[in-house]
């Protein structure tokens, strides 16, 4: 092994060693033990009934999965709470006089946390992530939406809100 390595590889293995780096980065308060997710309220007309709902489950999924934390009903250490602001379809770069291949199907949730333990924590009171997947205009969207929500929307928006709220970037 060249010398030059040497001290490079002992700081990287003092620091997975002792904890404090993580491959996604992630940084919990060690005081921070449970997790709460209320039920994501679905305001924007448009959207199925059961989409807060789906997406509420979605992220408790993502947080038990990818966290320590554990689930509670109540009195949580972290507490997310939300709603479907929009849900909408929108043509991609239409042309004057041509037709529209694709459309885009857009999903807007707004996003509130509060971290009971530490109070600095400064997360702002809503926070709005929204993304999008697209889909041919031919197709109709009842066939492609459960698709489009459980392949690519839910999980870009799950890692965004995770991302913002538990990883130092």
């Amino acid at each position: 092994m060249n010398a030059r390595f040497l001290p490079l590889l002992l700081v990287l293995q003092v620091l997975f060693l002792t904890g404090c780096y993580s491959l996604k980065g992630i940084t919990i308060d060690p005081r921070v033990n449970t997790f709460s997710v209320s039920t994501f309220e679905t305001i924007a007309g448009n959207a199925p009934p059961t989409l807060g709902v789906d997406f509420s489950e979605r992220l408790k999924d993502k947080m038990r999965s990818e966290t320590r934390l554990q689930l509670k009903s109540t009195d949580a250490d972290v507490a997310f709470s939300g709603k479907v602001i929009d849900f909408r379809i929108v043509p991609v770069a239409p042309k004057p006089g041509e037709l529209v291949e694709l459309n885009q199907l857009v999903v807007v949730v707004q996003v509130s946390a509060e971290n009971m333990k530490d109070e600095k924590i400064d997360w702002p009171k809503e926070k709005s992530f929204s993304h999008f997947a697209e889909f041919s205009n031919t197709a109709d969207l009842l066939t492609v939406q459960d698709r489009l929500l459980q392949d690519v929307i839910y999980p870009q928006l799950l890692e965004d809100i995770f991302n913002y709220f538990f990883n130092n970037w």
